[in-house]
C-alpha cells in the first residue's frame, strides 16, 4: 500500500506556516492534529470491527481476490493520493473532513482481503501484533522527530521516487504476474517510516493552523501504510 502523500510539499505553498506562530497556537495546532489522527485509527478498526461482526468482510474479501490482488494494492495508491491532494488544496474544514472520512472508509475496504488472509493463515493474534508493532513504530518516530525538531523536507524526494518506482512494481507484477515478496514489503515499511518523520516535521514546521485535518490525514496515510505491510511480513512467515 504504497503512500499517498509525498507529492504534496507544504513548505513550498503560499501560507504562514505555524511554527511562525505564537506557542498556544503551535499547540493547539499539534494538539488538534493528532486528535484526529486517533479518531482515524479508531474509526478505521470499529469499520473493520463492523464489517467482520457483520459478515461482509469475506464476500468484500472473495470478490476482491477474485481479481489480481495487485488492482487492490494499487487503487489504494490511487485512492489515498486523491484524498490526500484533496485535503491540502481546499481551505474548507468541510472538505477536509470529508477526504479524511472518504480515506478511511476507503482503507477499511482495501484492508479487509488482507485482515481475512492474515487471519485465517497466520491466526488472528498476527493482526493485534502487527498493530502494536505499528503503533510503537509510529511513537517512535514521532518521537525523533519532535525531539530533534529537524526538517525532513529533504526526504520528499525519497518518497515520490519511491512511490513512483512502488507503483511500477505492482503494473509489472499485474502485468507478469509474479509476486512482490518479501524484500518489496521491508522496503515499503522503510518508506511508510521515511513518510511518517517527513509528514511529522511538515507539522511541525510547515503546516498552517488550518490544515490540521489534512495534516492528520497525511500522517493516518503513513501509519496505514506501515501497517499494511508489517502485517504482510508478520503473516507471511
Amino acid at each position: 500500500m504504497p503512500d499517498s502523500s509525498p507529492a504534496i510539499d507544504a513548505s513550498q505553498v503560499s501560507w504562514t506556516p505555524v511554527a511562525d506562530l505564537d506557542t498556544s497556537t503551535r499547540a493547539a495546532f499539534i494538539w488538534q492534529t493528532y486528535l484526529h489522527v486517533a479518531a482515524a485509527i479508531i474509526g478505521f478498526a470499529l469499520l473493520e470491527v463492523f464489517l467482520f461482526s457483520s459478515g461482509l468482510a469475506e464476500p468484500i474479501a472473495q470478490a476482491m481476490l477474485s481479481v489480481n490482488w495487485l488492482i487492490p494494492l494499487g487503487a489504494f495508491m490511487v485512492v489515498g493520493w486523491l484524498a490526500t491532494r484533496t485535503a491540502h488544496r481546499t481551505e474548507s474544514i468541510s472538505k477536509q473532513y470529508l477526504a479524511l472520512a472518504g480515506f478511511v472508509v476507503a482503507e477499511a475496504i482495501l484492508f479487509v482481503p488482507l485482515l481475512v488472509m492474515a487471519h485465517y493463515t497466520a491466526g488472528g493474534g498476527v493482526i493485534e501484533s502487527a498493530a502494536w508493532v505499528t503503533l510503537l513504530g509510529f511513537a517512535g518516530l514521532t518521537g525523533i522527530a519532535f525531539y530533534t525538531r529537524k526538517d525532513f523536507s529533504f526526504l520528499r524526494g525519497v518518497m515520490i521516487w519511491g512511490g513512483f518506482a512502488a507503483l511500477g512494481l505492482i503494473v509489472a507484477g499485474s502485468i507478469f504476474g509474479f509476486q512482490l515478496g518479501t524484500f518489496f514489503s521491508i522496503g515499503m515499511v522503510a518508506l511508510a517510516g521515511a513518510s511518517i518523520l517527513y509528514d511529522t516535521s511538515n507539522v511541525i514546521h510547515h503546516f498552517p493552523k488550518d490544515r490540521y485535518v489534512a495534516a492528520a490525514l497525511q500522517l493516518f496515510a503513513s501509519v496505514a501504510m506501515m501497517f499494511w505491510y508489517i502485517l504482510s511480513l508478520m503473516s507471511s512467515e
